[in-house]
């Protein structure tokens, strides 16, 4: 019985663990294999369903392997900024890593590395968004090209800059 017992424990170990990862490879493919909402995902922002807008889709990867989605960056932000605020069962630090879908390619990338123009002539699903590109000199052009006000890191990013 007890080897039973302990074999069920590292089945179950093993299949956590095996599915973070995997979550994460699909995450980090640059867009390749990037985890895709299904039509009942619902931001937990502003409750829209996020399968409509795939060239918007931002998600969270908890460190339980769990993930939530979003139908842009700025609620992406916005949850990621007061996780306890949306989901009082969660913490910041449960946090792994986030993603957002990058405007010129429309592949999806780690939130971190992008750069965020606030204040544009591009709107996303909700109205007003803040646009990820991947590079600097891009975010410039997409600045000149589309009137954009601010570039922002995600990093530096704050609840003031979201509304």
């Amino acid at each position: 019985m007890r080897l039973l017992k302990c074999a069920a424990v590292f089945l179950l170990f093993f299949t956590l663990n095996s599915e973070l990862l995997t979550l994460n490879s699909y995450a980090f493919a640059g867009g390749k294999k990037a985890i895709k909402p299904s039509q009942k995902d619902k931001c937990p922002v502003c409750g829209m369903f996020v399968a409509k807008y795939p060239n918007w889709t931002a998600w969270i990867i908890f460190k339980n392997g769990s993930y939530v989605f979003f139908d842009g960056p700025k609620d992406m932000l916005k949850y990621y900024l007061n996780v306890t605020g949306y989901d009082p069962s969660r913490k910041s630090s449960d946090i792994l890593s986030a993603y957002v879908t990058e405007y010129y390619s429309a592949e999806s990338m780690p939130a971190e590395k992008m750069f965020f123009i606030k204040g544009s002539d591009i709107y996303g699903p909700m109205g007003d968004e803040l646009i990820p590109v991947g590079t600097e000199n891009r975010a410039k052009e997409f600045m000149k090209d589309h009137n954009g006000k601010k570039i922002l890191r995600f990093n530096k990013i704050t609840l003031e800059d979201l509304k």
